[in-house]
């Protein structure tokens, strides 16, 4: 599979990039940017092509990885699906309901495949504790941290603009939401959503299979105090997230395999782009809630 990046930002630079050049099924064709100079030196490092215009680099690939702002990834993710190009997309896939929509027509319509990169999710002892999980019956409760310390530490990615804006419910809330999902199955309801100190945000969940779920998430936390864990209690007693044994590249990686596999089967991954738009409708819904109107 040919690919091209779309993105040469932080993210682009940690992530995308190494695991794209790394990856033995893939062709890396070469990078765009919106700032022509970052695309030239991140397809320079790589010995790629940098692409001044998005739809030559489209008109040369079978697929875009995108790592972009939401926002711009949504209106690039519907004209790459309309080229017939098939997208590794990052989370989360929209700020806006009506716009990850939009993505999920392009690809509906284009029958290109899709696959939302969450890190978490496709790493491999979470992924197997996730399977794993959703074979069980009976969980009752889950409670689900995901504290990072982006706006209070070193973080790359402190300066991000609509970070700065969305904040911790927006970034972070994908991962928990990604793993919650599939054990608990679909949220019914945001049943109540609170602010906590700066960005930190506290939901509570109703899921379609009974059980609830508590999630808190921030990128203010004090370094000391930043960390990612999920616990489910139920009939078959308690479970607990295992940390990873791999960083974000493997993961990419994996996140890239699945891509391949619904290209050539035509087989939707369930990490699709519907996928990520039912995690946008929830987290437009707690938005909502915490500005003090229902939408459930």
């Amino acid at each position: 599979m040919r690919i091209g990046l779309l993105g040469t930002g932080p993210w682009a630079q940690a992530a995308h990039a190494p695991a794209l050049a790394g990856h033995p099924g893939l062709d890396f064709a070469g990078v765009w940017g919106r700032r022509p100079e970052a695309a030239a030196e991140l397809a320079a490092r790589y010995g790629v092509r940098a692409y001044d215009d998005v739809d030559a680099l489209l008109a040369d690939v079978d697929a875009v990885a995108l790592a972009l702002p939401p926002s711009v990834q949504a209106e690039l993710a519907v004209r790459a699906a309309r080229a017939g190009r098939h997208l590794l997309l990052d989370k989360p896939l929209a700020v806006g309901v009506a716009e990850g929509r939009a993505v999920v027509e392009a690809v509906e319509r284009a029958q290109v495949a899709s696959v939302v990169f969450l890190t978490t999710r496709f790493q491999k002892e979470p992924e197997a504790w996730v399977e794993e999980q959703a074979a069980t019956a009976g969980w009752f409760t889950a409670r689900a941290q995901w504290l990072g310390a982006v706006f209070t530490g070193d973080s790359p990615f402190a300066h991000s603009p609509w970070r700065r804006e969305k904040g911790a419910l927006w970034d972070v809330g994908p991962h928990p939401l990604s793993l919650l999902l599939p054990v608990l199955g679909n949220v019914r309801r945001v049943a109540a959503a609170a602010h906590g100190p700066a960005d930190t945000v506290h939901l509570v969940l109703d899921h379609a299979t009974g059980a609830s779920s508590t999630l808190t998430v921030s990128l203010t936390a004090p370094p000391a105090a930043a960390g990612a864990d999920l616990e489910l209690r139920g009939e078959a007693g308690t479970a607990v997230l295992p940390r990873s044994s791999e960083g974000a590249v493997p993961a990419l990686a994996r996140a890239a395999d699945a891509l391949r596999t619904a290209a050539r089967t035509g087989r939707p991954h369930p990490c699709d782009a519907a996928f990520g738009l039912r995690i946008t409708e929830i987290l437009a819904a707690a938005e909502a809630r915490l500005a003090g109107h229902s939408a459930d």
